[in-house]
């Protein structure tokens, strides 16, 4: 029992010893008349009145602490017992008290207009005395199970994982204390749990990006699951850069540093356009887009970005860059064993990359992609572009090309634009064993744009095939 308590109930005795002594002064002061009651108390009346609320208020305080240190089934047991007393007390004195003859009774049955021979009011109170019982009871009970509902909602929340980040409270008694502190315990490891993963899930997306995530629907790496797999279409992209390793004044880990200072160019950038690195290759990155316009727009920033780096360090050899984009069905999967699981794209794309990476470099362009990316551009999606040609893949199998000159110089681009019909129609000539009239349009689009090395390529060729 804590100290308060103790002093409340010595406070509690003392308070009730007087009370009952000077009970009977209170009782004297209360004079029964045909009318009703009238009052009238002396000193030690009003004193014994004064204890009387005393002992009462005390003894209500005394009697919800107790009520409060029980479990839930006593506390209602114990708190509806007073009540249940009371209400029989009232029945049986409202049924019995017309057959008293007394001075007090006769007050009564004048206030309560009750007699032997008017039962309806008899009924009217013993109807009105069970309202005020129920609603009495209903209310008690509502009070000391508030709390369970509010145990309810918290249980719910933590069963879907919401944590808070003050404390719980529920209120309500010693049992419902105990509660408290164990949900609390509960809320606590959860929200350590759940900073936790918030920090295994920022750095797993350092080496598995979340929009890999998004591929196999999935919100983290808790989530992953051996053999997980789905199947999309999806852009994949090659950017590749020379020169990186062709100062030979630099020490490995001057130029290890070098390559990387470049890679924290590209990197940002794939991630800005929605893609990830798929992975690095050497001078190589493959990234992978969701949508072949961001692979446009990002092969762009990057050959960009490049330039100004290659602008900023003149003291160095400039590097050059290339990207190959090809769209079509790639697999996102999950592979290795359960000690160790790797997010990986399956696809028959990584080997047509890098065959026309070679012809990018070939052909010294900047950025080369196949006609199923273009088809899945939007309409309203506008670019500088030509046709190319098309590049086999399998024994069976081939693919079209385009080359993007949209973040070529604005000299070039002009003449590359004004060549365009000549080149385009050389390259469909060339196709169709027309050497000759090829090597006119080539010789016409060389005229307009000296500096075209991809259409000096299929002039020599268009030579050579004219010589055999």
């Amino acid at each position: 029992m804590k100290k308060s308590t103790k002093i409340l109930l010595v406070i509690f005795i003392l308070s009730l010893i007087p009370t009952l002594f000077l009970g009977k002064f209170v009782i004297a002061g209360i004079i029964a008349t045909d009318k009703g009651f009238k009052f009238n108390f002396d000193t030690k009346a009003i004193i014994g009145i004064v204890l009387s609320v005393v002992t009462t208020v005390l003894g209500t305080i005394l009697f919800i602490k107790f009520i409060m240190s029980q479990p839930v089934d006593k506390a209602i047991f114990f708190s509806s017992l007073p009540l249940v007393i009371l209400y029989g007390m009232s029945l049986f004195m409202l049924a019995e008290i017309t057959t008293f003859d007394n001075p007090l009774a006769n007050s009564l049955k004048t206030i309560l207009n009750v007699s032997p021979d008017n039962l309806y009011n008899t009924i009217l109170w013993a109807i009105l005395i069970t309202l005020i019982f129920i609603m009495l009871l209903f209310l008690n009970c509502f009070v000391l199970c508030k709390p369970i509902a509010k145990v309810e909602r918290i249980v719910s929340r933590l069963g879907d994982g919401k944590v808070r980040d003050e404390k719980l409270h529920i209120g309500g008694g010693k049992q419902f204390n105990s509660i408290e502190h164990s949900l609390n315990k509960i809320n606590n490891n959860y929200r350590s749990k759940d900073n936790s993963l918030k920090t295994i899930n920022l750095e797993t997306q350092k080496f598995i990006p979340k929009q890999f995530f998004k591929f196999l629907g999935k919100s983290s790496i808790q989530e992953l699951e051996l053999g997980n797999q789905v199947k999309k279409k999806a852009t994949s992209v090659l950017v590749k850069l020379s020169g990186l390793s062709s100062n030979g004044s630099m020490s490995l880990e001057e130029n290890f540093n070098y390559v990387n200072s470049f890679i924290h160019v590209i990197s940002p950038l794939i991630r800005k356009f929605g893609g990830f690195i798929d992975k690095y290759n050497g001078e190589g990155i493959t990234a992978v887009f969701a949508k072949t316009e961001d692979a446009i727009d990002c092969s762009h920033a990057i050959i960009r970005s490049i330039n100004i780096k290659n602008r900023q360090n003149r003291s160095l050899p400039n590097v050059e860059q290339r990207v190959s984009i090809i769209t079509g069905e790639v697999i996102f999967g999950i592979v290795g064993e359960e000690e160790r699981k790797m997010p990986t794209i399956v696809s028959n794309v990584t080997p047509i990359l890098e065959k026309l990476d070679e012809l990018n470099k070939m052909m010294s362009a900047k950025v080369i992609f196949t006609k199923s990316s273009l088809d899945s551009l939007p309409l309203n999606y506008k670019f500088l572009y030509r046709y190319i040609g098309k590049l086999s893949t399998t024994e069976n199998g081939e693919v079209v090309l385009f080359e993007d000159f949209e973040v070529l110089p604005r000299n070039i681009s002009n003449e590359l634009i004004k060549s365009k019909s000549f080149f385009e129609r050389g390259v469909i000539l060339y196709e169709e064993c027309e050497y000759e009239k090829a090597c006119e349009n080539f010789s016409n689009a060389l005229k307009i744009c000296p500096k075209d090395k991809g259409c000096y390529l299929y002039y020599n060729k268009s030579k050579e095939k004219l010589s055999n």
